[in-house]
């Protein structure tokens, strides 16, 4: 049985647990806040451009004169992932859920015989997949995801990379998984197509109460060539503010959890320190009445 003085000892540190718990509550709180402004203010241009230049592509890709990041190489072998996880800790599933997604993905693409590449946006992506996937890792981007305020030319210096490396063939398809914001309590996994740009699914197509028939000038190319990569640039920025936001939200909602469990802990230690106190009190008692009866 531990002393009065161990059970003491850890009275005080679980408190002092508590103080951290919950003070990393209000200030993930605070950070919530401003994440989840950006990546609600930021979502419907994303959305937006995402969805007409989807649309687009459905009529432009069989062109000749189709953009490449519009129509691929032809090819369907190589896959490349951007995997966009947290820089730190502390925020309950949210990392592993995106790692457990991408497991999954690349997974099934190797068993359909493709060739799979990645990625690793965030530190925890990086040291969760690189156990078993070291050998398919191309680079890891550091310190992004970690920031105060995320800037379109993080993402962009990142799409730019990710152009390089398609103009190189070192990939014929490159998609990212990030975590889509919905609440505090959700985040929700999504996997989204850049290159080639994904044109929207048939019932989206003819759910749209769009109709047009598309004149361009200048030529089709010129205005594709100076979207598509903006458009990139675009949907990994919405991606990092959505994972700015859920990281937050999920941390938020860890550290009122453990707040939670650390205040149970402290009443089931306190309740047992003072029976483990009031049974050596009964029993320094009873020495005493044995001793004063035996005189």
């Amino acid at each position: 049985m531990p002393s009065l003085k161990d059970l003491r000892n850890r009275i005080n540190s679980v408190k002092q647990t508590r103080k951290i718990t919950s003070a990393m509550k209000l200030v993930a709180g605070a950070k919530l806040r401003r994440a989840q402004e950006q990546a609600e203010a930021a979502r419907p241009y994303a959305q937006r451009m995402y969805d007409m230049l989807g649309r687009l592509a459905a009529g432009v890709r069989d062109l000749p004169e189709a953009p490449r990041l519009l129509a691929g190489n032809g090819e369907d072998r190589v896959h490349l992932l951007v995997v966009m996880t947290a820089d730190r800790g502390l925020c309950g599933a949210f990392n592993s859920q995106i790692v457990r997604a991408a497991r999954r993905w690349i997974h099934e693409k190797r068993a359909a015989g493709k060739e799979v590449k990645l990625i690793c946006v965030g530190r925890k992506g990086r040291d969760m997949l690189r156990r078993e996937f070291e050998d398919l890792i191309l680079e890891a981007v550091i310190g992004v995801a970690g920031k105060r305020r995320i800037e379109f030319a993080d993402a962009e210096a990142i799409a730019e990379q990710l152009i390089r490396r398609f103009e190189a063939g070192e990939f014929d398809v490159c998609t990212i998984v990030f975590n889509t914001f919905r609440s505090v309590m959700r985040q929700e996994v999504t996997f989204r197509q850049l290159i080639p740009l994904e044109p929207p699914a048939a019932e989206e197509q003819e759910e749209s109460e769009v109709r047009a028939s598309w004149e361009f000038e200048p030529e089709a190319s010129v205005i594709l060539n100076e979207l598509l990569p903006r458009n990139l640039g675009v949907q990994l920025y919405g991606a990092l503010l959505e994972n700015a936001a859920g990281e937050q939200g999920a941390r938020m909602a860890a550290m009122d959890n453990a707040t939670r469990n650390a205040g149970e802990m402290i009443d089931r230690l306190t309740l047992f320190y003072n029976r483990t106190r009031q049974a050596m009190i009964t029993k320094e008692i009873i020495e005493i009445v044995s001793g004063a009866e035996a005189l």
